[in-house]
C-alpha cells in the first residue's frame, strides 16, 4: 500500500512542476507579447491595467486614439464593453490641437479620472488613470 502511495505522490508532485513550469512560460511569453505590441503603438493609446484573465468579455489589452474614441456597450462604439456597469455610450475622447479632452456621455455610473468623477470635458495627461465601472484604463501619450 505504501509503495502505490509513494509513485501516486510521485506522479503528483511531477504533474505539479510541470504546471508551475507551464504558468511560469506562460507570463514570459504575455510579457513578450504586451512589449511588441506597445512597441507598434505611436501617438496616444488606452492600456488596459485590469487581467483580462478576470473579465467574461473579450477585450484588447490597448486602444490606439488617432482623433476620436468613443466607449460604451452599443455595438456602434470604437471599443465595445459588454457589462452592465458600462453605459450604452459612455465616454469619449477627442483630440484638439495636440491635446486628448475626455467627456462623460451622461452615462449612469460616471467615468472617473484619477479617482474623481468628471462631469464635462476635461483635458487627458500622460499618466491619468480612466476608470469605467470595474475598468480601468491608462491613458498614454507618446508625443
Amino acid at each position: 500500500m505504501f509503495n502505490i502511495l509513494s509513485i501516486l505522490a510521485k506522479y503528483i508532485f511531477v504533474f505539479i512542476i510541470y504546471m508551475f513550469i507551464f504558468l511560469i512560460i506562460r507570463m514570459i511569453y504575455l510579457d513578450i507579447n504586451q512589449l511588441s505590441i506597445e512597441k507598434n503603438l505611436n501617438g496616444a493609446y488606452l492600456k488596459l491595467l485590469n487581467r483580462l484573465d478576470d473579465l467574461q468579455y473579450k477585450l484588447k489589452d490597448s486602444y490606439s486614439i488617432a482623433d476620436e474614441i468613443t466607449l460604451g456597450r452599443s455595438n456602434d462604439n470604437d471599443i465595445v464593453i459588454k457589462s452592465p456597469y458600462v453605459s450604452k455610450h459612455h465616454f469619449k475622447i477627442v483630440k484638439d490641437e495636440r491635446e486628448f479632452y475626455i467627456e462623460d456621455l451622461n452615462s449612469s455610473n460616471g467615468t472617473y479620472i484619477n479617482g474623481e468623477r468628471i462631469y464635462d470635458a476635461r483635458k487627458l495627461k500622460k499618466g491619468d488613470i480612466i476608470k469605467v465601472g470595474e475598468l480601468e484604463f491608462m491613458f498614454m501619450d507618446m508625443n
